[in-house]
């Protein structure tokens, strides 16, 4: 939870002077980040509702989770918010889920607190520090530093965090850019927040990944009378649910395909099953195995509707065990 922020923090992606559209907008020209681009105009194309959830839970979703919310259809988003929350849960057993209460409680105080900033109080600097660490015990202020600027010293024990505002215009910037050893002052004082977080840092950090795929359409032969390719499905085993028989690990994967054309109108479905064997110790040496499915098509059919861009190709897995499923949606033009 708190060890990607601090990553995503050294590697200095959030210190960057080029704004952050800039930066994405550069990406999508690079050959080395396509799937940055893909994410980011999926981002881009969400509802209102959608794009204020991944706003507000930046800090806490995962880079996984993130992903697997873009790639959902709408239909599917309200569950995912529901499971989102679920798996925070510090006590199931209780009514309210004390980590999303406390959490949007603090969001509410930093917009509070730091209003006079250009942005929501929760999507800056110091609001980002609010939430995650909760209010400090000692704040030090300085209304003109050495270098003429403001400047904000949070004390969090004998740890000092340090924000400065250049122009003291109320626009504070975070220069501690290390923030390890706030991670064990976190777990030992923070409030129902931090007692909520280190549960679920305990317990989901050992658990199986969530179930996910990638997948991707390969044409071999477009002609106009005549449409060949070959959908490919790639699953990490390591994101598998097994069942274990006779010392062997099994799973059968339930597999749907459909294209539709920019009116919605099936053009073409396939149904089929996929028996996934292993055994613990392949398993284990063998964590970035993924397996692979390939589906051939020959479209024949209904050929002019399909030339007009704008067909959807929907793809919905379903692991027997464990019983989840998941679809994933792509623009498909021919």
């Amino acid at each position: 939870m708190i060890s990607p922020l601090i990553s995503k923090k050294k590697r200095g992606v959030k210190y960057l002077s080029l704004p952050l559209i800039s930066l994405l907008l550069i990406s999508c020209f690079s050959l080395f980040l396509p799937v940055s681009c893909r994410y980011y105009k999926l981002e881009r194309k969400l509802d209102l509702e959608s794009a204020e959830f991944l706003s507000k839970v930046r800090y806490i979703i995962s880079r996984e989770e993130r992903k697997i919310f873009l790639e959902l259809p709408d239909s599917e988003k309200e569950n995912f918010k529901e499971e989102f929350w679920k798996r925070r849960d510090p006590d199931p057993n209780t009514k309210e889920n004390e980590f999303k209460m406390e959490y949007f409680d603090r969001i509410e105080k930093a917009n509070h607190l730091f209003r006079s900033e250009p942005k929501p109080g929760y999507m800056t600097d110091r609001g980002e520090i609010l939430i995650l660490f909760g209010p400090p015990p000692e704040r030090i202020t300085n209304p003109m530093n050495f270098g003429g600027g403001c400047e904000e010293t949070w004390l969090y024990g004998n740890f000092p965090v340090v924000f400065v505002d250049s122009t003291c215009s109320g626009n504070y910037r975070l220069i501690t850019y290390n923030l390890t050893a706030l991670r064990s002052f976190n777990l030992m004082y923070m409030h129902e927040l931090g007692k909520a977080q280190a549960k679920f840092q305990q317990t989901i950090r050992g658990e199986t990944k969530f179930f996910d795929f990638n997948w991707n359409v390969k044409k071999i032969m477009v002609e106009p009378d005549r449409v060949e390719g070959i959908v490919i499905i790639d699953v990490p085993q390591a994101n598998i649910w097994f069942k274990e028989e006779d010392d062997k690990l099994g799973t059968v994967l339930e597999l749907r395909l459909e294209l539709k054309d920019w009116e919605g109108h099936l053009v073409w479905e396939h149904e089929d099953s996929f028996k996934v064997e292993t055994d613990e110790e392949e398993l284990r040496e063998n964590k970035k195995k993924k397996f692979k499915i390939e589906i051939p098509f020959v479209l024949v059919k209904d050929l002019s509707r399909l030339y007009q861009g704008k067909n959807k190709l929907s793809v919905l897995l379903k692991n027997r065990t464990g019983g989840e499923e998941l679809q994933k949606i792509m623009e498909v033009n021919f």
